[in-house]
């Protein structure tokens, strides 16, 4: 039986089609080739979660913003930074939240899928840029919180997981305590798992 989280659920008429689809003959039943197809699939995600962990993937240090920065530093220190998300701290240092282009985006009152050409046609359209409105707010007020986080032993594949559950394309690494200690990005995961396999 097939886990519930297992993204993919073949059904014969899958099975049928792609036998249908390969070239030449193809001596072999639906059900043997679900059977096959269902030990290779439970064997690439045994492969898959046996990569690593996080401390293994991860950037250290990672570059944080305070929630107390108005929006205006945060996007400047993005930009300087090349980065297009980072996780949030207190007044302590301990991780709070995660900040996005997606937050931005979504407090300009735009789909979280809008790119920079979106931004910037709606600002030439309107009477007043979208942008202006954020000079007043805060990393506290746009930031997603509580924030999603893992440990440095945190396997790959539950960092996948989290990913995929949350909808997510980063997760902070804290200590037990909550202090930062490096970022795991879904493109740090693809070039692991393209390394790997």
């Amino acid at each position: 039986m097939k886990k519930q989280c297992d993204p993919l659920m073949l059904t014969d008429e899958d099975i049928l089609d792609a036998m249908q689809a390969m070239q030449g003959y193809v001596d072999i039943t639906p059900g043997t080739f679900k059977e096959i197809y269902s030990i290779s699939y439970d064997l690439a995600l045994k492969r898959i979660r046996s990569l690593g962990k996080a401390e293994e993937i991860m950037t250290a240090p990672v570059h944080c913003l305070n929630k107390e920065m108005s929006l205006t530093e945060a996007a400047s220190f993005m930009a300087e930074h090349g980065i297009s998300g980072a996780p949030v701290v207190d007044g302590k240092g301990i991780v709070c939240g995660v900040i996005s282009e997606k937050d931005f985006l979504r407090k300009m009152g735009l789909p979280t899928t809008a790119g920079i050409m979106s931004v910037v046609g709606e600002c030439l359209t309107v009477n007043k840029c979208l942008v202006s409105g954020l000079r007043e707010h805060y990393v506290h007020e746009i930031m997603s919180q509580p924030p999603i986080s893992a440990r440095e032993e945190t396997t790959l594949a539950e960092i996948s997981q989290l990913f995929t559950n949350h909808s997510i394309n980063r997760i902070p690494i804290c200590d037990m305590d909550g202090y930062p200690l490096g970022i795991v990005t879904r493109s740090d995961l693809v070039s692991s798992f393209c390394q790997t396999v």
